[in-house]
């Protein structure tokens, strides 16, 4: 667990939706509907999605300005995150985060997130789709052991790039679980020392 660090991630709810949207279009240039974000809240049950946002400790300013206009406990979305669970296998659907707030590891707190869930849910390994031309998301699926493992020809539809496959070891294997418990020392300690990257990053 990433306890003691200034971001949390929790399970998207629908009050969390028009952050969520608001995201998305600055992200996608082919965005989800907010029907679709539905539908994977309420009735895809296999489905998980998580979003992340600033934590408010009980008692602090930030928690009493929130209880001001309404707003019990909960700040807006910052990033988000969502995978279907494919027999055994986790299927990272998305990842974004707010364009002011990309360069935090807030992209790399939900994805790890992800994972953990996935283990926790038994699935056997993940694998996600991303464009042959984003490295930044390349370099950060890497780190996390991810490995390319194939190319879906004019995946994207807006304008028909393609897509590279990546796919993790399996999750019980002890080369993947060490580099996961390093990845979240490491990403604890910058999330914790509030230091944020020059190279884009999410």
């Amino acid at each position: 667990m990433l306890d003691r660090v200034p971001f949390i991630v929790e399970t998207m709810a629908l009050s969390d939706l028009n952050a969520v949207m608001a995201i998305e279009r600055l992200s996608f240039s082919a965005p989800w509907s907010e029907r679709a974000y539905r539908y994977e809240i309420e009735e895809n049950r296999h489905s998980t999605m998580l979003v992340v946002r600033r934590s408010a400790p009980a008692g602090s300013r930030l928690a009493w300005l929130l209880h001001r206009v309404g707003i019990t406990g909960r700040t807006p979305a910052l990033g988000y995150g969502g995978f279907w669970l494919l027999v055994d296998e986790v299927h990272i659907s998305t990842i974004a985060v707010d364009p002011a707030w990309r360069g935090k590891g807030l992209g790399e707190m939900v994805l790890l997130s992800l994972l953990e869930k996935g283990i926790g849910l038994h699935a056997r390994c993940a694998t996600l789709e991303v464009r042959v031309s984003n490295e930044v998301a390349q370099g950060l699926y890497r780190k996390y052991s991810f490995e390319i493992a194939g190319r879906q020809r004019r995946y994207y539809s807006d304008n028909n790039e393609d897509a590279f496959i990546m796919v993790t070891p399996p999750f019980d294997t002890a080369a993947f679980r060490d580099n996961l418990q390093q990845r979240r020392a490491e990403l604890h300690a910058r999330l914790q020392a509030g230091a944020p990257r020059s190279d884009g990053a999410l």
